[in-house]
């Protein structure tokens, strides 16, 4: 009896001592976590826990901890990004603000200083010129506020059954003239059924146009401009394309970014500012729609406007 109560006691002791120790192998191994992530975050290093232990628990917290340092990294990065395109956006705002109204202030002072020896006709012109700079500031701004209310949910776009084919003729017909003087061919591919989609028809011409005017302003190398309207059992797409300069693949991602900017870059609809694919972008995203880039340089460049298929 005694033999057994020894043995027991052994055990415990062993049982006991064997806890002790792995009591203190994982206090020294979580002290090692928190000096290492007290390192990392004094640093802003992107450097990751690396512990050498078979404790199923404590490999289970390093994996975690790993997952939410690698969420934080993307976050920082996301976050640098997103500040160094406010700065961009907020510079060229600035920048398309201050040409125009330099541009007024210029006329105005002409007008004070020579109101005496200036002819009635030049007067006019002038005015006339003031006239056309504000009117322009303040499509600006309003573009601007578009935007801003497209990107916070602000601005409601109601949808209805809109009738595409004949909304998609009315776009190119306004721009038979300017389409004309510049000696593009046109192809267009639009079926004389009616195809309906669910949008908005106000949202669906800012939409066209926008495209149709970057076609002919950047597709001008080619001299061609076509807009097709296809459909299949659920949707309808709207294809305007040219067989312009294109856009570089490394660039096409990009380009409906706010005021993404390249060399000669379409997305510079309004005068300058950078926003008009982003427009183009939003509106058809408002829609329960999208928008697509596909373009090889002087082949064919196509925007392609993907919409919900209504009977």
């Amino acid at each position: 009896m005694t033999g057994l109560l020894s043995i027991c006691m052994v055990i415990l002791l062993i049982v006991v001592y064997t806890q002790h120790v792995n009591h203190s192998r994982r206090n020294q191994q979580l002290t090692e976590i928190q000096k290492k992530l007290e390192q990392i975050h004094r640093t802003q290093s992107a450097e990751k826990l690396l512990l050498f232990t078979d404790d199923k628990q404590i490999i289970g917290v390093i994996e975690q901890i790993n997952e939410l340092l690698v969420d934080h990294e993307k976050a920082l990065a996301n976050y640098a990004k997103t500040e160094i395109a406010m700065r961009k956006m907020i510079s060229n705002i600035s920048h398309d603000l201050k040409t125009p109204l330099t541009v007024v202030l210029g006329y105005l002072e002409t007008l004070n200083l020579s109101s005496e020896r200036i002819s009635d006709e030049e007067r006019n012109r002038l005015l006339t010129r003031v006239h056309g700079k504000t009117v322009e500031v303040i499509e600006l701004i309003h573009t601007f506020f578009d935007l801003a209310k497209l990107e916070s949910g602000d601005k409601h776009v109601e949808l209805t059954r809109v009738d595409m084919s004949e909304l998609c003729r009315k776009n190119i017909l306004q721009f038979y003239e300017r389409l004309s003087k510049r000696g593009f061919e046109v192809d267009i591919q639009i079926p004389e059924a009616s195809l309906y989609a669910r949008g908005n028809e106000d949202a669906l011409d800012r939409i066209l146009n926008n495209l149709i005017s970057n076609a002919i302003e950047y597709g001008a190398d080619g001299r061609v401009l076509g807009i097709a309207l296809r459909s299949d059992d659920t949707h309808l797409f709207v294809d305007v394309w040219d067989r312009g300069k294109g856009i570089p693949e490394q660039h096409q991602d990009r380009v409906f970014e706010r005021m993404y900017t390249l060399e000669d870059s379409r997305n510079k609809n309004y005068e300058g500012s950078g926003l008009g694919l982003t427009i183009t972008k939003r509106l058809a995203e408002s829609m329960g729609g999208s928008i697509e880039l596909h373009s090889k340089p002087f082949k064919k460049t196509i925007f392609t406007i993907k919409l919900l298929r209504m009977s």
